[in-house]
């Protein structure tokens, strides 16, 4: 119901944008949250937009390079990463939470009911 793309090899201080498309669900009524994980490591929050107000959260490691959009007419949200590293090399999911609004545990997996296969990202010289 979830599908991301836009994953890929990128330089350092390169940018990718990825998309998650969402298919049978409607963003009017989901908070949409992206994670990466790295293999054999733990899944990290990266970024949420919630479903109505427009708000937005990000993770320490990631404020001022990634910016998180919605376009509710694809019914997709998008992660726009800018001035890439080595460390966000990981796989990178999103995920859906049914009327959530991106409140203070946001980063909690266990709220997202919905989530994509994952795209790969990896950013290397």
């Amino acid at each position: 119901q979830l599908v991301e793309s836009g994953g890929g090899l990128v330089q350092p201080g390169g940018s990718l944008s990825l998309s998650c498309a969402a298919s049978t669900l409607s963003l009017d009524y989901y908070a949409i949250g992206w994670f990466r994980q790295a293999p054999g490591g733990e899944r990290e929050a990266v970024s949420c937009i919630s479903r109505s107000d427009g708000k937005r959260r990000y993770a320490d490691s990631v404020k001022g390079r990634f910016t998180i959009s919605k376009d509710s007419a694809r019914n997709t949200v998008y992660l726009q990463m800018n001035s890439l590293e080595p460390e966000d090399t990981n796989v990178y999911f999103c995920a859906a939470d049914f009327e959530g609004d991106c409140g203070l545990v946001w980063h909690q997996e266990a709220l997202y009911e919905y989530w994509g296969q994952g795209t790969q990202v990896t950013v290397s010289s």
